[in-house]
């Protein structure tokens, strides 16, 4: 250990864990952290406590029955995985679902970035001591939940999505339900943003925190509402638009400063730009059917195929290898939460210990889509 003399005081630098089993770690994650006093001079991550071989499970089920594993990593995202794999799969049989197929994908998976924004926004200021939030955004979260429960019987895990389709249409009153929470959610959003974004304490605690560049961001392969909160307006929805993004008006919210303040003002933008897409998608929304004619048996011909999508976290990719059999050779997983963790020593470093806490909290990371 090294020795620093401060007015003619030795101390000795002290190395802490934090996690695997943390309040803080947002999972089973675990950080060596190398600390002079409050200040850290070193952080490392150790992962790995929740791997759980999905990809490799992929290689002894048939395609359609992969689908259950998808909700699983990101559980905060599940339709979102299932949306990146059903594409993947679409892509190598070369199918195209129908029109209002991709319209209800759409509407779903925006549904669900506001509900894992929310999960963010309550555990967020959990972490750096603002209690009552939580309470405010599990209350909005649970109207969502009903939403998912009332379309695919699933509050968390759904097996909805269908290669070619989906597993059933929208209930009668879906667009009642749904046109209730956009004109409902709107001011609690408000009252949100009134309670912790404007609150002094909490801009003291995150403005100028976790510094990140957006040179930094852009060579560790950072993505999704960190990278945006550096100023880049990388976003696979407008620069890559799949399901029916192509059919709406939405902006993608940056902030330049890089810090914690920034990355939270863009998830709380995104939320209120989800609202906007999920609206235009209801007024559009067009009649047919929501499954297109695929073989009872899947067997693409052989090739390799690497789709993304644009997770509540960043990108969100699948590769997959067909050999011409009824199941994957090769499967691969691009998790947005682990290219996000591998900056935060650089963010943490020379800042104070309670500052980590706030840095990781702001990455918004899943523990289970960094292991797989």
């Amino acid at each position: 250990m090294s020795e620093t003399t401060v007015a003619g005081l030795t101390t000795e630098e002290m190395i802490v864990n934090v996690g695997p089993q943390h309040p803080s770690t947002h999972g089973v994650l675990r950080f060596v952290v190398t600390l002079d006093g409050e200040r850290v001079n070193e952080c490392v991550s150790h992962i790995g406590y929740l791997h759980s071989s999905l990809e490799k499970i992929a290689e002894t089920l048939r395609y359609e029955q992969y689908i259950t594993n998808t909700d699983r990593f990101d559980y905060l995202n599940g339709l979102g995985n299932e949306l990146c794999y059903v594409q993947a799969v679409e892509k190598l049989l070369g199918i195209e679902p129908p029109l209002r197929t991709r319209f209800i994908r759409t509407v779903m998976a925006e549904l669900k970035r506001i509900s894992s924004h929310l999960v963010y926004l309550g555990c967020y200021g959990n972490d750096i001591g603002a209690v009552t939030i939580f309470l405010h955004a599990f209350r909005e979260r649970e109207l969502l939940m009903d939403i998912f429960e009332a379309v695919t019987g699933g509050r968390l895990l759904y097996n909805y999505l269908r290669i070619g389709g989906l597993r059933n249409d929208l209930p009668t009153g879906f667009g009642d339900q749904v046109h209730r929470f956009l004109d409902h959610f709107p001011r609690r959003l408000t009252e949100m943003t009134d309670l912790l974004t404007e609150n002094r304490i909490f801009i003291g605690r995150t403005r100028g925190v976790g510094m990140l560049t957006a040179e930094q961001a852009l060579s560790y392969g950072v993505t999704g509402p960190s990278l945006r909160g550096c100023g880049v307006p990388y976003d696979l929805r407008k620069l890559r638009p799949y399901a029916a993004y192509d059919q709406v008006e939405f902006d993608i919210p940056t902030f330049p400063e890089g810090d914690c303040l920034s990355r939270h003002l863009v998830r709380m933008e995104e939320m209120r730009q989800s609202l906007r897409i999920v609206r235009q998608l209801l007024d559009k929304m067009p009649d047919g059917e929501i499954q297109a004619e695929v073989p009872r048996r899947l067997r693409p011909e052989a090739g390799e195929v690497y789709e993304r999508v644009e997770s509540p976290r960043g990108e969100l990719g699948c590769y997959l290898v067909s050999d011409g059999s009824d199941k994957p050779y090769r499967m691969h997983w691009r998790g947005p939460s682990f290219y996000n963790l591998q900056v935060l020593p650089e963010m943490v470093r020379g800042g104070l210990v309670a500052d980590f806490i706030a840095t990781l909290g702001s990455l918004d990371p899943v523990a289970p889509d960094i292991d797989r």
